[in-house]
């Protein structure tokens, strides 16, 4: 990787993340990480569509970071914009990438479920020693949830799921708060749409969970507000939530209306609405596959790619 600027945009089915990194003697450092909530699933996902109040907020978002871009002097050509589930599956995903190509001349790469695994799984690797043993990671986005079992080595098994948190939420989160027959359907529906990754569970027996991406770090940031812990979350690039105090909290969100859990010290806005859906599945994992810690990582999809043009690796 040649010294200079780089830029990453992950352009998530809820949220689009960007990463601007300056390089200098092989040694990357984070400049720039912004997020911003589009939710290009609302209203469409399940018909595989991205409404055009959708498009629009997605094109916006892009034009945005591309002046954050060019204030911070990244070269056009060290721009690496990756698409996920919403886009891959919407019958005009690759039109939406290219009418934003159009206006800011960034070239979008729609990925598969099992490229996103990979990147999130060296995203992981970057931020904390995963260890010799087998351990599950699982990434909750919008549209898909990623699920790898890996330790630091290699990755033993992955499997993308078409079962985000804007899908799960627009199947069972019809009423506020919750009612429990829509938990229990949840779950149902889990047992039968995760049948993949019990069968590898039940190979590789991982006993640890490493969470990634948003509702992960909101658990997190929930917590330390709670317990009044005087640390900058942010400070390393991943932290230990005490397993015990997840089933605290959960019981605290599915009570709640979206009012309620906004009130909520540490609860990120953006994440209130799907927050709930987020937490029931990662409950049933807990629950499920006899986990017995829970770690976060602060990196995911966008540093694991990163990470891999660093080590001057190929990424598509």
């Amino acid at each position: 990787m040649k010294d200079g600027r780089y830029a990453v945009l992950d352009l998530g089915t809820n949220t689009f993340n960007l990463l601007i990194t300056e390089v200098k003697s092989a040694k990357p450092k984070i400049l720039v990480h912004e997020r911003t909530p589009v939710k290009i699933g609302a209203g469409g996902i399940q018909d595989k569509i991205i409404i055009e109040e959708a498009c629009v907020r997605a094109e916006n978002a892009v034009i945005q970071y591309l002046e954050i871009i060019k204030q911070y002097k990244t070269p056009l050509k060290n721009i690496t914009a990756i698409a996920t589930s919403a886009f891959r599956n919407a019958k005009n995903g690759k039109e939406l990438a290219q009418r934003i190509f159009d206006k800011t001349h960034i070239k979008i790469h729609i990925i598969q479920g099992d490229k996103e695994a990979e990147l999130i799984y060296y995203g992981v690797k970057a931020a904390l020693n995963i260890g010799p043993e087998p351990v599950l990671l699982m990434d909750i986005g919008g549209g898909s949830v990623e699920f790898i079992i890996c330790n630091d080595a290699e990755i033993l098994w992955k499997k993308s799921f078409e079962i985000g948190a804007q899908r799960l939420f627009d199947m069972f989160h019809s009423t506020d708060p919750i009612q429990q027959s829509a938990v229990e359907e949840l779950n149902y529906y889990l047992d039968q749409s995760l049948i993949e990754l019990k069968n590898a569970v039940a190979i590789y027996h991982p006993k640890i969970l490493v969470g990634s991406s948003g509702t992960f770090d909101t658990l997190c940031e929930i917590f330390i507000e709670e317990h009044n812990i005087k640390h900058d979350l942010y400070e390393g690039t991943e932290y230990d939530l005490p397993i015990h105090y997840f089933g605290e909290i959960f019981y605290k969100l599915i009570i709640k209306n979206v009012k309620q859990r906004k009130a909520i010290k540490g609860m990120s806005p953006m994440r209130a609405d799907m927050v709930v859906v987020a937490t029931c599945l990662i409950d049933y994992v807990l629950r499920n596959y006899f986990i017995q810690r829970l770690r976060v990582s602060f990196y995911s999809l966008k540093e694991g790619v990163m990470y891999l043009m660093a080590h001057d690796e190929q990424i598509f």
